[in-house]
């Protein structure tokens, strides 16, 4: 995901604005924000208000136009979305559940794998690997990242520490209400759209291991760069039901 990140900040670069516009342009392009009183996440069963600035908005439109390949024909009177700027969050959202039909949990998995493939130039995941060796900069680098790139997808997080085979590094996430996991109220969604293909990408494609470990009691979610995932029969979000009250 964050190289995903990393090559979409091309698309408009901070040093090409003039100075006195540089210090808006993360809350205005790159992140976007929560449009609660509170400035956190709505509680549990309310859905959480964002305010999207450009990045957020191109982002979910090119992963969205890149899954529609996937996705099953919308509903009969749905007027189809053309240009990138069309998708909004829930229109994202409306898309991955019309990829996961008609599919099983592996296909589902490999459909997000070609998508975030698909969204990388020729090489990539090579090149990853020789920039970001599985060691203990590189994952904390990449928990780093995550925070501001992928804002717009899971919501506000930070970084904290993690112990990975006895040592104390600072490359955990901790996700505070995944936006993803709250818009789709679905726990097939969150394991097979996004917990299990992401780890998938990054521990064998980009060679740095990652486990996401969500809470569906809470909605919240814990990544740890350089942890190896479990395998889908040992781990637990395999085994948790459907959401009850959704």
């Amino acid at each position: 995901m964050v190289a995903l990140g990393l090559q979409a900040t091309h698309l408009i670069s901070p040093q090409k604005l003039p100075k006195r516009e540089q210090r808006t342009f993360s809350n205005i392009v790159i992140r976007s924000s929560i449009a609660e009183p509170s400035g956190e996440p709505a509680p549990l069963g309310q859905k959480t208000k964002y305010n999207d600035g450009l990045f957020a908005k191109a982002f979910m439109g090119l992963f969205a136009r890149k899954m529609e390949k996937f996705a099953a024909a919308p509903k009969a009177g749905t007027e189809p979305k053309k240009m990138v700027f069309d998708y909004d969050y829930e229109s994202f959202v409306e898309v991955s559940k019309r990829v996961m039909q008609g599919r099983s949990r592996l296909q589902q998995q490999q459909v997000v794998r070609q998508v975030l493939l698909s969204m990388l130039p020729p090489g990539a995941p090579a090149q990853f690997r020789k920039l970001f060796p599985p060691t203990k900069w590189a994952a904390e680098f990449n928990a780093a990242l995550t925070v501001p790139f992928f804002y717009w997808l899971v919501g506000p997080s930070e970084v904290v520490e993690v112990e990975i085979n006895g040592v104390k590094q600072k490359s955990g996430v901790h996700i505070k209400k995944c936006r993803y996991l709250e818009n789709s109220g679905c726990v097939g969604m969150c394991v097979n759209m996004c917990k299990i293909p992401t780890q998938d990408f990054f521990t064998n494609e980009f060679g740095l291991p990652l486990t996401m470990i969500p809470n569906f009691e809470d909605m919240s979610c814990e990544m740890v760069y350089g942890q190896v995932p479990p395998s889908f029969e040992q781990d637990e979000a395999s085994k948790q039901p459907c959401f009850a009250e959704i």
